[in-house]
């Protein structure tokens, strides 16, 4: 990776953004001291994270055990009936 000084980045600060992007990245020093670095954005990934994970063997076994039963939705709306019913 290429390093330059705080003084060259301010002179072309668009050249070298520029370059970071082709070339993969960038020193910045102070005074011969590194004090930062500039890297290209990477691409984020089109798939979502949760589609790309893989399951455990083990929760894999047991998956097909919590499917079904009733809907958390439905039992929130029958508790509130309820309670609406409890009220004077």
């Amino acid at each position: 990776m290429k390093s330059v000084s705080i003084r060259q980045l301010h002179e072309r600060t668009g050249w070298y953004v520029r370059q970071v992007a082709e070339t993969g990245g960038l020193y910045v020093t102070d005074r011969g001291r590194t004090v930062a670095r500039i890297v290209p954005e990477q691409e984020r990934p089109e798939v979502p994270y949760f589609a790309r994970r893989r399951l455990l063997p083990g929760f894999r076994a047991v998956m097909h055990r919590l499917s079904g039963g009733t809907d958390s939705t439905t039992l929130i709306a029958q508790d509130r009936e309820d309670r609406d019913d409890d009220l004077p």
